[in-house]
């Protein structure tokens, strides 16, 4: 039974897992920011002094990293967590870090008697603390019932697609390639509207409710009508997250011998907004690579 969770990185998505997580277990964590420490045990999180330290012990282990490398540094690395970690105990990876590799460390770890679960999720920070994301799985099935409690605490949809680490990568990159040409038709479509003269709160709505319809116009359709305020859009997914994720999903795309044809087209729009110094805003700011500067007035 899983009873002691350790989260490594207390950032933006960290944290807020970790004060979800807190809720039913006993979670120690660990960042390398002071502060973030502090505000994890505001929130009933036990700082720990270190990586090693938070892991002592946990029957389940949440690591958050942008890349594959950064994985890799961080369970094998000079000052690597694997030698630390508990017998039978699992790593659970939220990250979208692509299928590259994840076999092989989960072979690693699988020698030191631990296990890998494959578990990005989707959501975003305010859905981690209300246990409300999308986690997709890609784990072997004893490993999977000693992070399931975990999981099931941080989530309201978790669908298992695989036996194998990597598995849940390799839908998480398929996931990606949907959420960034949706990001990219809704700034197209939004900045169309503008340059028509129409009114863009009244097309925001009309486009929602009919067969133009998708998540993302809705979630990121209100956002991008920020994108030109001053400061923009709250920043709940960077832009530079999918100039990665698009970049995953090219390379999987020209491993399978697969043209991708609108997935590049989107990929270039965030690459694009990302040299023109958008990199740290939200997703939605990619408008203004369509449209760098609104074309008529709002008509409310």
């Amino acid at each position: 039974m899983t009873t002691t969770v350790a989260v490594i990185g207390l950032g933006a998505m960290g944290l807020p897992m970790a004060t979800r997580l807190a809720e039913r277990f006993d979670v120690r964590g660990f960042d390398i920011a002071e502060a973030r420490l502090d505000l994890a045990a505001q929130h009933g999180v036990a700082p720990a002094a270190s990586a090693a330290e938070a892991v002592e012990g946990a029957e389940a282990v949440i690591v958050a990293v942008r890349t594959g490398e950064q994985l890799r540094d961080l369970l094998f690395g000079d000052e690597g967590l694997a030698e630390h970690l508990a017998e039978g105990s699992v790593v659970i990876l939220t990250s979208t870090v692509g299928t590259d590799g994840i076999a092989e460390l989960a072979a690693r770890l699988t020698s030191l008697g631990a296990a890998l679960v494959d578990a990005p999720l989707s959501g975003g920070p305010v859905r981690a603390g209300e246990g409300d994301l999308l986690i997709v799985v890609g784990a072997a099935p004893a490993a999977l019932d000693t992070a399931r409690p975990v999981l099931e605490q941080l989530s309201s949809t978790l669908s298992v697609v695989g036996d194998e680490p990597g598995d849940g990568q390799a839908l998480k990159t398929v996931n990606q390639l949907l959420c960034g040409v949706h990001i990219a038709a809704a700034a197209e479509a939004l900045a169309l509207a503008d340059a028509l003269g129409l009114d863009r709160e009244r097309t925001l709505e009309a486009l929602s409710a009919g067969a133009a319809g998708s998540f993302m116009l809705g979630n990121r359709g209100p956002r991008s009508l920020q994108a030109y305020d001053d400061g923009g859009a709250e920043v709940l997914s960077r832009l530079d997250i999918f100039v990665k994720d698009l970049g995953i999903v090219g390379d999987a795309a020209r491993k399978a011998h697969l043209a991708v044809p609108v997935a590049a087209a989107a990929e270039q729009l965030f690459l694009l907004g990302e040299a023109q110094g958008l990199g740290e805003l939200d997703d939605s700011a990619v408008i203004r690579v369509v449209a760098p500067t609104r074309r008529s007035p709002s008509r409310a």
